[in-house]
């Protein structure tokens, strides 16, 4: 019985096979590849749309456009240097906590005073405060250091306003 039930099933694959081949072949990119370059000529002169096409600065002035979008408004005011590399990946360029409209991992430090900030620096690096990534950025860090970072970020809302100017 199961001999005779394999042996069905062997004629209808074969079929099927045979049927296959008599319809053209199966699919390799050969005839029915041919749909796909067809499938262009059939849409109707309605159904299409202009695209424009735009000259190379046009191009280039919205991938700049873009780059400043995304970096956001680093340019507002000047900030230093060791600010950007250690500070502004997480409290945002101009200390804001905020990139692109959306919260970054680090809070909002933009109007804090140079006391508080100093105050708060301090804490991290003597571990009264827990933060990884704060406690590992200080640590090598000396007081006049954090100062000089305490300074500059209480400068922060003075620099926007007179930028602003």
């Amino acid at each position: 019985m199961k001999n005779i039930i394999v042996g069905l099933l062997t004629l209808g694959i074969i079929g099927l096979m045979g049927l296959t081949f008599m319809g053209g072949g199966a699919f390799q990119g050969g005839e029915a590849g041919k749909v796909i370059e067809d499938f262009g000529d059939t849409m109707s002169a309605g159904n299409t749309v202009a695209i424009e096409e735009k000259d190379d600065r046009e191009k280039e002035d919205e991938k700049l456009k873009a780059l400043r979008d995304k970096a956001g408004n680093a340019g507002a005011f000047h900030v230093s240097n060791e600010y950007k590399s250690k500070c502004a990946s997480c409290h945002g360029a101009n200390g804001s906590g905020m990139q692109n409209g959306k919260p970054m991992m680090g809070p909002k430090i933009f109007g804090q005073s140079a006391e508080e900030i100093h105050t708060a620096l301090v804490e991290f690096k003597s571990g009264r405060r827990e933060n990884v990534v704060m406690k590992g950025l200080l640590m090598p860090m000396s007081d006049e250091d954090l100062k000089r970072f305490a300074d500059e970020i209480g400068e922060f809302p003075a620099r926007a306003e007179a930028a602003k100017k």
